[in-house]
């Protein structure tokens, strides 16, 4: 042992420049003692990876604990870095090593291949492994669990280091255990089908051994999805990547693509894998089908009971299918036209009691059975054409109801009435049914009031009412009346766009559907999941859903061109418009109303692949979706998108509509169906005055719709996207407007603006000393628009404030130290640094005193807020980035931006969000939604926050931005000077820097 030793652990951590790395590497091939330092770092490391990875039995926990990280210290630190094991010492230390190691040939891989059953469900792309086929074993009770971690043997990896085998290295990582060093050594590989249908697996099998929120195990796999798609793409019939989306769809419960998926794998003929590919397919088709099969033959016994007397009646399947047929049981009941076809179906009625509880359904036919039929049998009759869809539950049919005092049949007509959108005494619906002894008409027509609710504009009675009525079903245990519940509160979430809330009803009601085998329910969620992964942008799931609900019912037109329309407009929005007029004609096939999202999506494409039929295909679906009244929000939207269609063929007429439109909607501003108004509205003129290269106007309405009067008259960026279109005006430091308009958009805009603002433009703001920015989404709150060397922040609107208040006592508040949940399983952050000069005014929250209501409290009379905590995007959570803190007594841990903006905020503070990724926006085509816009529109002044994942010391930069600040410095020139000095000083920290970003 000699003095070099001594720098082992800096080699083991990365901390040598080339030229040490060099000579350490040396040395280490000559000393016994640090070769034996080196191969025990490797050992330790994989032994920590196995305590911090434990395996996952899924089918008992979906979310275990574990262990807490290792204490800082030496190479250990490296498993604290964020987002996980970054890059194993292993890897690492080898990569430092081996270049001084010999070539050697290509020997045997039979080391990677272990005897009996195959390690991963999945399937690898390293010849060497994926062509020595062995079957799967999956662990009792089906679970798919991941490998053991296993030492991977040090020779073997050096021969293929040595010979710049990086694929295989990522394979024996990936097949002992090791999935952070395997991505870490994909990912040093150049893009290619192999690699990324290999990166798919690896997010698929986080996907499935993570825990966690629900929406992360969805986040994994819509991007093992994604890159799936990218391989078949380029190769159709690549074996590996067909193979895997087969487990990525069936992971997500998509069971007839996954068994496509696996048939595609069938016919190319490959040894063992085709077989099992085969009988994979088969029985994912045959028990999905069998289950859709059983429900439908369910639905038609039933039905059967209103066409047939003799019909038996359907004991056993009340029993599978207790839902589907009690349904059917009440019409079968009022259809009756004589006291015996009522009695018959008593034991019905008993063994329906008996699985939901109570007597009330035998109560019930033994009143029915003393009515007198000679006057009940006609409107019987007349019922069960309703039923049949032979009579349409309007008109004199429903007088005769009214007043004959049969209330039951009443009542099923008026339900009947409601559901198909012909006007209904809801009144009357909701009074008959309340008076019923019946749960299930109870629950029933809570939601036909929400609905009342929700059409009139009071959409908050309408969610209270439908929470407490889910509260109480889940209590009853009324599990299809609860399906309807969950998808009633789905379907206004999303209206509300809302779809964080959506997804966790969508996502329960799906799981929920399965397991009551309620197969049309199935296909309802299913296609509420692909709204809401259309609403958060995760397109490949999207469609891989709607294909999903597509492949189970494909004889349903209704459904089809529901499909059809939301799959067009999918490719719409992926830029790919010959693929969504393909998709919109399919939709057209069965010749019904379009529905909102077609008419949307015929549009949209007017600019660019219009049709001859298209002005009548709209009218006909704006006169459908005008049926039976709208409100004042809901008009404007329609009104903005047949404006913006006419547009393309007078530009008169399609202003007059969206002027209308606009007066319309800001009639009540507040509302979804408003704002989106406002939105595509602005949009549509905005790109039209930018055609016609009046700048003047187009800075004119952007100002007018972002409530920023006056608009700056020098200095200033403005960025409008509309799809394809995209114009950017600047104003110069002398006040000269200048603009460029396109239209040849291409692809979706991501989370970088870099490069959107043309260099000609950017010249001309080289002389200012701050720029405003204005933007509308999706550019606002994005990096990368300007340059660092530029002193610039987002301009926020916000219309009429209340002055902020002066004087009296202020206080600089400060959340730090917060006892976020243990469940979270979050790395405790380390203390602030002390200030460094007295801070009369700082108050500080810590530990679990930190909790939403005591911050929110206390933040609206603070002149400064900063919080030091972690931060977390969760699609079930919220639509935006959150902030955690510590529980409240209710449970909830989350300063989300809903409830930020319900704050007064008296003193406009200055707001310091040292959280990661606090700046996210979400992808609201109509809003910019995020907790910076949050904080603004509660009273704050400005806001920073960072649109990344930043590192513990990123708190001291804050720190340093806030003391210039407070010091008379302009905050974007605070931000400008601090983030160059910093990076100066700190040059590893240029990677988040610039995405730290300045709101006002």
């Amino acid at each position: 042992m000699n003095s070099a030793c001594n720098d082992l652990q800096r080699f083991l951590d990365g901390q040598m420049n080339a030229g040490e790395q060099g000579r350490f590497r040396e040395h280490l091939g000559r000393c016994l003692h640090c070769e034996a330092g080196f191969l025990e770092g490797i050992q330790l490391e994989l032994l920590a990876h196995k305590a911090l990875t434990p395996e996952v039995n899924r089918a008992e926990d979906l979310s275990p604990p574990r262990p807490p990280p290792p204490e800082p210290g030496g190479w250990k630190s490296l498993l604290r870095r964020r987002g996980g094991l970054v890059l194993l010492v292993a890897g690492l230390a080898l990569s430092l090593l081996v270049p001084s190691l010999e070539h050697a040939g290509v020997d045997s891989m039979s080391w990677l291949v272990n005897e009996g059953s195959r390690v991963l469900e999945a399937r690898v792309t390293y010849p060497s492994v994926d062509s020595h086929y062995r079957p799967f074993v999956p662990n009792r009770g089906g679970a798919v669990s991941a490998p053991g971690v296993e030492m991977v043997p040090i020779q073997e990896l050096s021969k293929l280091e040595a010979r710049g085998d990086l694929h295989g290295i990522a394979t024996a990582y990936l097949l002992r255990g090791a999935p952070r060093q395997a991505e870490a050594f994909l990912k040093r590989l150049p893009a290619a089908a192999d690699r990324d249908s290999d990166l798919a697996l690896l997010a698929l099998e986080d996907a499935r051994q993570g825990g966690g929120p629900v929406d992360m195990h969805s986040a994994r796999l819509e991007e093992a999805l994604v890159l799936l798609e990218g391989v078949l793409r380029a190769a159709p019939r690549h074996p590996q990547a067909l193979w895997n989306r087969a487990l990525v769809l069936g992971e997500l419960g998509l069971s007839l693509q996954a068994a496509d998926s696996f048939s595609e794998v069938a016919k190319l003929g490959e040894t063992g894998w085709s077989a099992e590919a085969e009988a994979r397919a088969r029985t994912l088709r045959e028990e999905t089908l069998l289950r859709g099969r059983q429900w439908k033959a369910a639905l038609a016994s039933t039905r059967d009971l209103l066409t047939d007397p003799a019909a038996p009646v359907p004991l056993e399947l009340a029993r599978e299918h207790p839902g589907i047929v009690r349904l059917g049981f009440y019409d079968a009941v009022r259809a009756a036209t004589t006291r015996a076809e009522v009695l018959r179906l008593q034991p019905l009625a008993r063994a329906l009691d008996e699985r939901y509880g109570g007597q009330v359904l035998q109560r019930w036919v033994s009143q029915v059975a003393e009515r007198d039929f000679a006057r009940r049998a006609p409107l019987a009759r007349e019922y069960a054409r309703m039923v049949l869809g032979t009579l349409p539950p309007s008109g004199e049919v429903m007088a005769r109801l009214r007043d004959s005092g049969e209330e039951d049949l009443y009542l099923g007509a008026l339900v009947r009435a409601a559901a198909g959108r012909h006007p209904a005494d809801v009144a009357t619906l909701v009074r008959l049914g309340r008076a019923s002894e019946d749960p299930w008409m109870q629950l029933l027509v809570e939601v036909e009031q929400a609905k009342v609710e929700q059409r009139e504009g009071r959409w908050w009675a309408a969610e209270k009412r439908l929470l407490v009525s889910l509260e109480t079903c889940q209590k009853q245990r009324v599990v299809y009346r609860c399906l309807s519940l969950e998808r009633a509160l789905a379907d206004l979430y999303l209206e509300l766009h809302r779809p964080a809330e959506a997804f966790q009803h969508a996502w329960s009601g799906w799981g929920r559907a399965r397991e009551a085998l309620e197969w049309q329910y199935e296909q309802g969620f299913l296609q509420l999941l692909a709204d809401v992964a259309r609403y958060q942008h995760s397109f490949t799931s999207a469609r891989a859903y709607l294909g999903e609900s597509l492949l189970r019912m494909p004889e349903d037109c209704a459904q089809r061109t529901h499909v059809h329309s939301n799959i067009a407009l999918l490719e719409w929005q992926r830029f790919r418009p010959k693929a969504a007029r393909e998709s919109l004609e399919r939709a057209l096939e069965c010749e019904r109303p379009l529905g909102l999202t077609g008419a949307l999506t015929l549009s949209e494409m007017a600019r660019s692949v219009p049709s001859g039929n298209d002005a009548q295909v709209l009218r006909r679906a704006l006169a459908d979706l005008r049926r039976g009244g709208v409100s004042p929000g809901r008009e404007a939207l329609l009104l903005s998108i047949e404006g913006q269609f006419v547009m393309e063929a007078s530009r008169d007429a399609g202003h007059s509509l969206i002027h209308r439109s606009l007066a319309l909607a800001e009639q009540e501003p507040d509302g979804v169906d408003a704002r989106k108004a406002l939105a595509f509205g602005y949009s549509a003129l905005i790109s039209e005055a930018g055609r016609e290269g009046d700048w003047h106007e187009a800075l004119r309405l952007m100002g007018q719709e972002l409530l920023l009067e006056p608009v700056p008259t020098h200095c200033l960026l403005a960025v409008s996207l509309q799809h394809e279109r995209t114009l950017v005006l600047v104003r110069s430091a002398t006040g000269e407007l200048k603009g460029v308009f396109s239209t040849d958009r291409q692809e979706p805009l991501h989370d970088d603006a870099s490069g959107l603002v043309p260099a000609e433009l950017l010249k001309e703001l080289t002389g200012c000393a701050h720029v405003d920015v204005l933007t509308r989404p999706p550019v606002h709150g994005l990096t990368g628009l300007l340059p660092d060397f530029l002193a610039w922040s987002y301009r926020v609107g916000r219309g009429v404030q209340p002055p902020a208040v002066v004087g009296g006592r202020s206080s600089h508040l400060v959340i730090t130290e917060v006892s976020s949940p243990p469940s979270l399983r979050l790395q405790k952050l380390g203390a602030l640094t002390p200030p460094r000069v007295p801070d009369p005014w700082r108050v500080e929250l810590r530990g679990s005193e930190a909790t939403p209501s005591r911050v929110l409290s206390e933040m609206t009379e603070a002149s400064e807020v900063e919080l030091h905590t972690h931060g977390l995007y969760s699609a079930s959570m919220s639509d935006a980035s959150m902030v955690v803190l510590a529980p409240d007594s209710d449970g909830s841990f989350a300063l989300t931006a809903d409830k930020v903006r319900q704050t007064r905020l008296s003193r406009a503070p200055l707001v310091l969000l040292a959280a990661c990724g606090a700046a996210r926006t979400a992808p609201f085509p109509h809003e910019s939604f995020s907790l910076p816009m949050a904080f603004i529109s509660a009273g704050a002044s400005a806001v920073l926050a960072s649109s990344v994942e930043i590192p513990d010391t990123a708190g001291a930069f804050f720190e340093k931005v806030r003391e210039r600040i407070r010091a008379g410095t302009r905050p974007s020139v605070a931000l400008r000077d601090s983030r160059a000095s910093w990076r100066e000083a700190h040059p590893e920290d240029a990677r988040w820097l610039s995405h730290v970003l300045l709101f006002e």
